[in-house]
C-alpha cells in the first residue's frame, strides 16, 4: 500500500512531533489537526506539513479533514482529567468517531495509539478508557485497515517524565515517592516514531496490536534516581507506604499542574512492562535508555551552566 498523505491527530504533542519528523523526509504529505494554530508553529517548517484548525471531536470536521488522506494517525490522549477533557471523550469516544470518519472517507489505514496496560478490567479509569477506545476502533473501522500501538512510558528530549524528576532532583535532596516499586519499561520517542513509520501502509501490520517497550525494565525508584544522577543530583528516594501514597496523590491532584492523581496511582498497580520481545516486524532493536538520556538531560544541564557563566561575566 502506497501512503502519500497522512492526517495526524495529536500531532503537536511530544510523540506527534517525532512522527512528523520521521515521515517528512519520506515525502509524505502531513495534515496536522489542532485547535490552536500557534501550537503547530514548529511543524510548519517541515516541507510537506500543513495545519488544519478545528475541533477533532466534531464529526463533520473529521470528515473534512480526512478527505483525500491515505492514512490517519490518532495520538490524542490525556494523563489527567480536567473539567473540559475527560478520559471517556478523548480515549473512547474520539477513536470511535475517528474510525467511522476513516471508513466514510475511504482512508486506507488507521494507526491508533493506545497504552500499555489497557484493559477493560484494569484498576484505573485511564487504562479502561484506552481499552474501550481499542474496542471502538476494531468495531467501527469497517474496511479501513487498522494498527494499534500500546507503548510503555515514552521518553526523549522534551519528555514530561525524566525531565520532571531531573528538575526535582536539582531542587530536593529527598523525594517522597508513591509506588516506588512500580515497574516500567520506557521506550525512546524516536523508536516509537520509527514503529509508526514502518507500520504505515504495511499489510503485515494490519489488524495487529503491538505492545512496545525498551530493552529493560526499571522500578519507579530506579528511574527517579537515574534521572537525578545524570544531572549530578542523585536524590534519596523515600518510598511511601500505601496510605501516605494515596494522600500524596490526592494532594497533588488538587494542585495546579496535577503532577499525580489517584487514578495515576491506580495505574501503577499493574507493571507497565512487556511480556514478549520487541516485535520483529519493525526490523530494529530499541535503544537503551542509558544510551539516550544523557544526550539531552546532561547536555541541557551543561548549556544552563554555560549560560549562567556567560551572564556572570
Amino acid at each position: 500500500m502506497h501512503i502519500r498523505a497522512v492526517c495526524l491527530l495529536g500531532g503537536t504533542g511530544f510523540v506527534g512531533r517525532a512522527i512528523a519528523d520521521a515521515l517528512a523526509p519520506r515525502g509524505v504529505r502531513i495534515r496536522v489537526l489542532t485547535r490552536s494554530e500557534p501550537r503547530a508553529a514548529e511543524l510548519r517548517v517541515l516541507p510537506t506539513a500543513e495545519v488544519m484548525t478545528g475541533d477533532v471531536h466534531d464529526e463533520d470536521f473529521l470528515r473534512r479533514a480526512f478527505d483525500n488522506m491515505d492514512a490517519v494517525i490518532n495520538l490524542v490522549g490525556i494523563l489527567h482529567e480536567t473539567r473540559r477533557q475527560r478520559f471517556q471523550a478523548c480515549h473512547a469516544e474520539l477513536p470511535r468517531k475517528v474510525a467511522i470518519a476513516c471508513h466514510a472517507a475511504g482512508v486506507q489505514h488507521l494507526l491508533h495509539m493506545s497504552a500499555l496496560g489497557a484493559s477493560i478490567g484494569a484498576p484505573s479509569a485511564y487504562q479502561r478508557s484506552k481499552a474501550e477506545g481499542e474496542q471502538n476502533v476494531r468495531a467501527e473501522a469497517g474496511v479501513t485497515a487498522f494498527t494499534i500501538f500500546r507503548p510503555s512510558i515514552v521518553y526523549g528530549e522534551g519528555d514530561a517524565f525524566l525531565n520532571l524528576f531531573a528538575g526535582m532532583a536539582r531542587l530536593f535532596p529527598v523525594i517522597p515517592l508513591a509506588r516506588a516499586d512500580a515497574r516500567f519499561q520506557p521506550i525512546w520517542v524516536e523508536d516509537l516514531a520509527r514503529c509508526f513509520a514502518v507500520a504505515l501502509g504495511n499489510p503485515a501490520c494490519f489488524g495487529q496490536a503491538y505492545d512496545l517497550c525498551g530493552p529493560r525494565a526499571y522500578t519507579f525508584r530506579e528511574l527517579v534516581e537515574y534521572a537525578g544522577s545524570v544531572v549530578g543530583h542523585r536524590p534519596r528516594v523515600l518510598a511511601l507506604p500505601a496510605s501516605l501514597a494515596s494522600l500524596q496523590a490526592w494532594t497533588l491532584e488538587h494542585l495546579p499542574g496535577k503532577l499525580m492523581t489517584r487514578d495515576n496511582l491506580r495505574s501503577m498497580q499493574v507493571d507497565n512492562t512487556c511480556d514478549a520481545p520487541f516485535p520483529a516486524v519493525f526490523g530494529f532493536r530499541p535503544a537503551a535508555l542509558e544510551a539516550v538520556v544523557p544526550g539531552y538531560l546532561a547536555a541541557k544541564d551543561a548549556r544552563a551552566r554555560y549560560g549562567r557563566y556567560r551572564a556572570g561575566r
